[in-house]
Formats: structure tokens, C-alpha cells, sequence
């Protein structure tokens, strides 16, 4: 081990450069522009829960791509079969498959061999489609495969990040945050927007534009488009005389003569050509501009149009004439776009949640400071200033990772401080179990460490198995919550392990022989020496808990949850409109369509909840539901607010749900096959079946607390299953421990003994996680009231579980295993090396 000097410089380097880290966000304004950019800018961004501002979740629709890259495939087929003059039937492309026959029977090899030659493209070879013969044997399906599908999908999402990108560029907007989310969806947050209704329409046009000739005698194919502004029928030629992809740039500008908006356009120098031979070849005829499937303008061209510019006219205003020059400057989408998701909160409601989100973890952190000092004394302020240093690392971390915080954030770092406590309580108990046992101050300070380490590493280990999963199925702020923990977690560990050990070696030196008291409120020894019996009531322990998870299920069933958008999809809408009933605004939404919309008083006086039930996808992507809604509400009262609005549609809500099935389940096994390794087979079932006792229970509190159930719930729910099998651990730990000291022992004896001696560990642990809790539980409001309050039910729950629960079931998984033949635990390797020692 290194000297205590040269530990003492390596932690306050690691210390004091998170602390320089997290340093940039509380500097004042003032001190910030007198140091570096580089530095400054090394800060946590806040979420739009906490500033406020619109988040739109965008899914690139596929299908119309995917048609035409099989209709491109079947103009390739269709064209090199001309070629070699070989008789087809016309070819039908659809999203999977094109289908295509032959005439004659003998043409079937040469199709074969032509549309095998087409199956690649540039870095995919061979990947385009397989190649299916028919029922009938003249007829052939090329039917795209799943590699070439995921490769057009990707690349169409790459693409329209940077179109979309370019657009909001366009416009203005102050820091737009644009990411990819899953496989076809493209997150849009945007900080200030309270109305994102312009920004949907803006994103939600694909803005393809295409110039086409008017049909005539000698043309092929032929398309019918309608004008946008009159309805007008064109008939046009189906084949792209010119694409928009050569405009180079566009501007509003006006009419000299009328007056009215137009747009004028400049081409790229291939455009420039391509224009000047289409007009000088075809004058006199009409040239259609095609915006989307729809004729802007139709225009006679009088001459040859060889420098390159020109100008689009139409029944415009001069807003769609802007938003028409900015479209075709950032670009056309290769796929359209459809908002599923929508969240918009007010920065009033913003700036209250920063602080509510401060005060209560300020006044949590408090009650733990003051319970560590009150049990602890000295010991107690060493572990506060290891707690302090965690919160600053956590800090510091999030934003040298340029991390935002929200306020699921803000209640993962309260309750991380909870749990911090948690080693810190082990070491300091153990610690005086080893003063008791007669251990010089020095000597119980370092075999106290050493036995609370295994400890909290399994504990550990087991809660971030369940923070990972949250992070990996979670969504947007769920996942702030869990790298908040898991960080939390990291960071605890160095402090209590590394951080605190360095200050208590410090003290205990200076002590000399005096004898290590750990001073503050002491355990009650009649409650932890193994006098009291706590497995004597196992059985009734475990038909009470039976009883409770039973009748859960059945409040699960009827009534059941009570969901929250993320589960059914829908719209939220939080509502302020002064002087204005329930019944007027019932009223109010029977007449605009809305008759099916729930309201619910929320709050002060004329504050309310409105929520609409399933929406279709068509209806959650253009946003009309919502403008109905607040056009009925403004009627009532002009001055009306809203500080919140969630729309969620099927497609998001199904994700949901199965996320949130399949996190729950892989916890559960990641934790069953990490306790197996790390104990025995029946350790981790005994934890894994007291986990789903302690989870049938808070589903049976959000029933009966009417708590909505809802994305943050299963957070909580993640956590709670993190929490609980953390205290299971340390029992187990012990467990495992009294087994390799006193295997002979009865095994109901040693379990007793066992949990008494964590007892206080326990009780202590629940204690400071639940006080670090309260004050959020208690003034939090609505935000995080599905988390905070099953969090405060599952701690009871876990704790008591841990006590009564999970010993017992051990205790008779383990006389079934006695019964079998097997040993409790598998040999150490120190008690192998033994025994090989024995052998002559």
C-alpha cells in the first residue's frame, strides 16, 4: 500500500480536478468572462424540463423511399431488358418486392442473368435483393433484403439530420439540440419554443422539388398533379426534367410589376446547363415546378433561360414565400418526416422545477449531514465531507461529459446522496464491531475496511446492473436519471473506499494508543447481539408478504394502474386560464369536436389538466388535436397559458411498453446471474424472489395511491430493484461470511445472527435514503411525484423485506439443498489451497 502522503497527493489531485470541473457552474457572470472560453464552457446544460422549450420526436417514414428505390430497380430491370429486346410484362414495384414476367419461357435465363447484374451497389454488393422464381415460372420477384433495407434507412436518417439541421439553422433558432434516436427517429429539442406548431410544419415538409413538362403527344408516361392553391389538374410527364437538388439558392423577393411574394432561385453550374438545353428544346411549352406532389407554378417558357437563375411565382404570402426560399435552401428531405412525440414546457414552469429541484435536495442533504452526525459524531463528519466531495465528482463529471441535467437528473443525484451513505454506514459499523471484538484503533480502522469492501462492492455491482438498463431503454430525461446514478455510484465508491480511509488513517495516527471510539448514537445491543429471534417468525413473515403481493396483482388486474401517456399515448395539457370553470371549459370542448377530453382540477384556482385519449399517428403529426384545444381555451380567456403540453402517439407509447417489460425482466436476470457467481445459485434466487415480492407490492401502492404510472414510475421501479437487492447483498455478504467462519453451525442460528448484526446497517442505510427523499416526496409537486413517492414506499418495503423476507426464503432453499447432498456455499480458494496442502 502506499504511504499515506503520497495517497494523500494522488485523491487531492483526482479531487481537485472534478472540483475545477464542476467549478464553471456556480461561477458568477462576471468572474466567468475574465477566464478562458475553454474553460467556461466546460458546464451543465439544463434540460427543457428545467429552462423550458419543445421536444419533438421525428420518425422518418421509409415506406415512399423504399417504393422508389424498387421503382428505380424496376426502370434499371425494365430498361436493360429493352436493350436486349427480350418481351415483359410491365413491372409492379412495391415497398418489398418487384414482380415481373417474361413472355417466352426461353427469355428466363437472360432475366435471371440481367437482374443479377443489377443486384449491388457501391459498398454493398450483392445485397440489393434475392431473387425469387414464381408459381408460375415466367414470373420472378426481386425482393429487397433486410441489409439493403437497414442501409437505405440509415442513410436516409443521416441524411435528414443535416437537413433538418440546416432548416432550424435557417430560422434562427438559439441552440437547437437535433440527435438520432433508434434506428428511424431524429430528436429535435429546441430551448424557448412554447409553440413548436411552425417548427412541425417547417421539419414536416419533405420539400422535394422537381420540375416536369407538360404532357404532349409523344410522351409515355403520364402523371396528374393538382395546383396547391386552386386545385387545378395538370397532366404532366411522369419522368424529372430537372431535380431540385441543383438550386444553390433562393430568396424571397417581390414581383416588380404586381407586387406580389416570389421566390428567385439561382442554379449550380451542372443545373445552369441542364436548364439552358431543356428551355432551348422545348419553347413554347409549359414547365411545371412540383413542390411535394403539388404544382406551384406552370409557367410557358417564351425563350431559352441560359443564366442560370429564375423565379417561382404562385398564390404565395410573403411568409410562404420565405418558408418556400428557406425549404429549398437547406434542401429537400429524402424521406418525410412525422412527429410521434411532442413536450413543450413553459419557462415559467421551468424555472420553478430548478427550484424545487435545489431546495429539496439543499434540504435532504441536510437531514442526512445532521443523521450521520447525530449516529456518528467525528466518524460522521469525515463520512459528511466524503459526501460533500461525491456530490462536487458527480458535478464535475457531468460536465467534463457536456451532460444536461433534468429534473430526473436532479432527483438521481438526491437520491445518490442517500445512498452514498451506504458504505460509509458499513465501514463505520464494522469498524466498531471490531473495536468490540478488541482490535487496537489502527487494526479495527483497517480490518473494518477491508471486510465492509467485498460488501460494497457486490452491492454496488448489483445497483448498476439496473442503472445500465435503465440507461439502455430508457428515454431522454430517464437516462439523465440514470447516468446521474450510476456516476453516483462511481464516485461513492472512491470517496467512501479511497477519500474517507485516507482522513480516518489521518485521525486514527494521530490518536497514538488510545482506543478507536466511534462516538454519536450506538446500536441497541439487545437487538443486534442474535438475542432477538427475527427468524422465529418466518412463516408468518413470508404468508403476510404472499398475502400483500396477491392482493397487488389483484388491484393490478381491477382496478389497475392508472397510466400515463407514455403507456397510452394521447395529449396532456396543462392549462392556467383565469375565472374559468370546468364546466365552461367542458363546454367549450364538446363544441370544437374535444367532447371525449378529461379535465381535472390541478393546483390553485383556474389551473387544470386536460387530456385527450389515443390519437392517430396522421393527427399526432400535424398537432391539430392541441391547436383545437388551446383555440377552445383561448375563446373562454384570452389571456390563457400553457405551461405544458405532451403528445404522445401509438407508435412511442407501444415503445414504451415493451422497454419497460424488457428492462424490468433483464434486471432481474442480470442480477440472478451476477448473485450466482458471486454466492450460490440459491443465494440469488432467494434475492430474485424477494425482489418480485418487494415489486408486486409498489405496483399494489401506485393502485391504491392513485399515483400515475408512467415513464419516470418505471425508473423508480428500476431503482427501487437496484435499492433492494443492495440491501439483500449485505445481508447475504454476512451470510456467506458466518458460513466459511462456523460452517458447522445450524443454519437458522446463523441466519438469525446474521441479520442482527446488519441490522443496524440496514436500518441506518433505509433511514438516510428515505430523509434524503422526503423533502422531494413532500414539495416536489406533480413532476416527480411518480418517482418520489413509490422510491419512499419501496424503501420500507425493501428494508423490511431484507429483515423478514429474504432470510427466511434462503433459509429454506438452503434445507432443500442440505437435503439434496450439497454444501451452502462452493469452496474458497483459500480453503482449496488448504487442502491441497494435505495432500502428501
Amino acid at each position: 500500500m502506499k504511504s499515506l502522503s503520497s495517497r494523500a497527493v494522488l485523491y487531492g489531485l483526482t479531487m481537485l480536478f472534478g472540483l475545477l470541473c464542476a467549478l464553471p457552474n456556480v461561477l458568477p457572470t462576471a468572474v466567468s468572462q475574465q477566464l478562458p472560453s475553454w474553460y467556461t464552457d466546460n458546464s451543465l446544460a439544463l434540460g427543457l424540463d428545467l429552462r423550458g422549450g419543445s421536444h419533438l420526436l421525428l420518425e422518418v417514414d421509409t415506406r415512399e423511399l423504399l417504393r422508389n428505390d424498387n421503382q428505380q430497380l424496376a426502370n434499371d430491370l425494365t430498361a436493360a431488358l429493352r436493350k436486349e429486346r427480350i418481351a415483359f410484362t410491365q413491372p409492379a414495384a412495391s415497398i418489398e418486392s418487384v414482380q415481373i414476367a417474361v413472355r417466352h419461357t426461353r427469355d428466363n435465363p437472360d432475366l435471371k442473368r440481367i437482374a443479377l447484374s443489377l443486384n449491388s451497389q457501391p459498398g454493398e454488393p450483392g445485397t440489393r435483393f434475392t431473387l425469387e422464381q414464381a408459381q408460375n415460372k415466367n414470373q420472378w420477384i426481386l425482393r429487397m433484403t433486410d441489409a439493403h433495407r437497414e442501409a437505405l434507412t440509415s442513410d436516409a436518417v443521416d441524411r435528414s439530420l443535416e437537413v433538418v439541421r440546416r432548416r432550424l439553422d435557417e430560422t434562427g433558432l438559439v441552440e437547437p439540440s437535433i440527435t438520432r434516436q433508434g434506428a428511424d427517429g431524429i430528436l429535435v429539442q429546441m430551448p424557448g419554443v412554447a409553440n413548436p406548431q411552425e417548427i412541425r410544419q417547417l421539419l414536416g415538409t419533405t420539400a422535394k422539388m422537381t420540375f416536369h413538362w407538360a404532357a404532349n403527344g409523344k410522351s409515355r408516361q403520364v402523371i396528374t398533379l393538382e395546383d396547391q392553391a386552386q386545385g387545378t389538374a395538370y397532366e404532366l410527364e411522369e419522368q424529372v426534367a430537372m431535380e431540385g437538388k441543383h438550386i444553390r439558392d433562393a430568396q424571397l423577393a417581390f414581383n416588380p410589376d404586381s407586387g406580389q411574394p416570389v421566390v428567385n432561385f439561382k442554379l449550380d453550374r451542372e443545373g445552369t446547363d441542364l436548364f439552358g438545353d431543356m428551355t432551348r428544346a422545348n419553347i413554347g411549352r409549359s414547365l411545371a415546378i412540383v413542390l411535394d406532389q403539388k404544382v406551384i407554378t406552370a409557367p410557358v417558357i417564351r425563350g431559352v433561360i441560359a443564366g442560370g437563375s429564375g423565379e417561382i411565382s404562385g398564390a404565395f404570402s410573403a411568409s410562404e414565400a420565405s418558408n418556400l426560399a428557406l425549404l429549398l435552401r437547406a434542401g429537400a428531405l429524402p424521406a418525410p418526416l412525422k412527429v410521434i412525440e411532442e413536450r413543450t414546457v413553459g419557462p415559467d414552469l421551468g424555472s420553478d422545477a430548478i427550484a424545487m429541484g435545489i431546495s429539496t435536495g439543499v434540504f435532504g442533504a441536510l437531514l442526512v449531514i445532521g443523521f450521520m452526525l447525530a449516529v456518528y459524531g467525528r466518524w460522521g463528519f469525515i463520512a459528511c465531507v466524503g459526501l460533500s466531495i461525491n456530490v462536487g465528482l458527480i458535478f464535475g463529471i457531468l460536465s467534463l461529459l457536456g451532460a444536461t441535467l433534468t429534473l430526473p437528473g436532479i432527483a438521481g443525484i438526491i437520491l445518490s446522496i442517500g445512498m452514498a451513505v451506504d458504505a460509509n454506514i458499513l465501514i463505520n459499523e464494522r469498524i466498531r464491531e471490531e473495536t468490540r471484538n478488541g482490535k487496537s484503533a489502527f487494526g479495527a480502522m483497517s480490518e473494518g475496511f477491508n471486510r465492509a469492501y467485498s460488501t460494497i462492492l457486490d452491492s454496488n455491482a448489483t445497483t448498476l446492473i439496473a442503472v445500465s438498463l435503465l440507461f439502455l431503454f430508457g428515454n431522454g430525461p430517464v437516462k439523465g436519471f440514470a447516468v446521474t446514478i450510476g456516476i453516483g455510484l462511481l464516485t461513492s465508491m472512491f470517496t467512501a473506499i479511497a477519500v474517507t480511509r485516507l482522513l480516518m488513517e489521518w485521525r486514527v495516527r494521530r490518536m497514538g494508543r488510545r482506543p478507536l471510539v466511534i462516538s454519536g448514537i450506538r446500536r441497541l445491543d439487545n437487538l443486534t447481539s442474535g438475542s432477538l429471534n427475527l427468524m422465529r417468525g418466518r412463516v408468518m413473515g413470508l404468508m403476510l408478504s404472499l398475502v400483500l403481493s396477491v392482493g397487488s396483482l389483484a388491484l393490478f388486474f381491477g382496478p389497475g394502474l392508472d397510466y400515463g401517456i407514455d403507456f397510452t399515448g394521447g395529449t396532456l395539457v396543462e392549462v392556467q386560464a383565469p375565472d374559468v370553470t370546468v364546466e365552461q371549459l367542458r363546454t367549450s370542448m364538446q363544441e370544437h369536436g374535444l367532447g371525449q377530453a378529461a379535465i381535472q382540477e390541478s393546483g390553485d384556482a383556474g389551473q387544470y389538466l386536460i387530456r385527450l385519449p389515443m390519437l392517430g399517428a396522421e393527427q399526432v403529426a400535424s398537432g391539430a388535436p392541441v391547436e383545437t384545444l388551446k383555440q377552445a381555451v383561448t375563446e373562454l380567456a384570452v389571456d390563457a397559458s400553457f405551461p405544458r403540453v405532451e403528445m404522445v402517439g401509438p407508435r412511442v407509447s407501444g415503445d414504451f411498453v415493451q422497454a419497460s417489460i424488457m428492462a424490468v425482466l433483464l434486471a432481474a436476470a442480470g442480477m440472478l446471474v451476477y448473485l450466482w457467481i458471486r454466492f450460490e445459485y440459491h443465494f440469488a434466487l432467494a434475492a430474485t424472489l424477494t425482489i418480485a415480492l418487494d415489486l408486486t407490492k409498489t405496483i399494489g401502492f401506485f393502485v391504491l395511491a392513485g399515483v400515475e404510472f408512467n415513464l419516470t414510475a418505471v425508473a423508480a421501479l428500476l431503482a427501487l430493484i437496484g435499492y433492494s437487492i443492495n440491501d439483500k447483498v449485505v445481508v447475504f455478504d454476512r451470510v456467506r461470511e458466518n458460513l466459511r467462519l462456523t460452517p458447522d453451525k445450524p443454519l437458522l442460528q446463523l441466519l438469525n445472527e446474521s441479520i442482527t448484526s446488519t441490522l443496524t446497517r440496514t436500518v441506518f442505510t433505509s433511514l438516510t435514503t428515505f430523509l434524503a427523499l422526503l423533502p422531494m416526496a413532500v414539495a416536489g409537486g406533480a413532476a416527480v411525484a411518480s418517482f418520489a413517492l413509490p422510491m419512499l414506499f419501496g424503501i420500507v418495503v425493501g428494508t423490511s423485506s431484507s429483515i423478514l423476507i429474504a432470510a427466511p426464503i434462503l433459509f429454506y432453499l438452503g434445507q432443500r439443498r442440505m437435503r439434496n447432498g450439497g454444501a451452502q456455499l462452493r469452496p474458497s480458494a483459500e480453503q482449496i489451497r488448504k487442502e491441497l496442502d494435505l495432500i502428501p
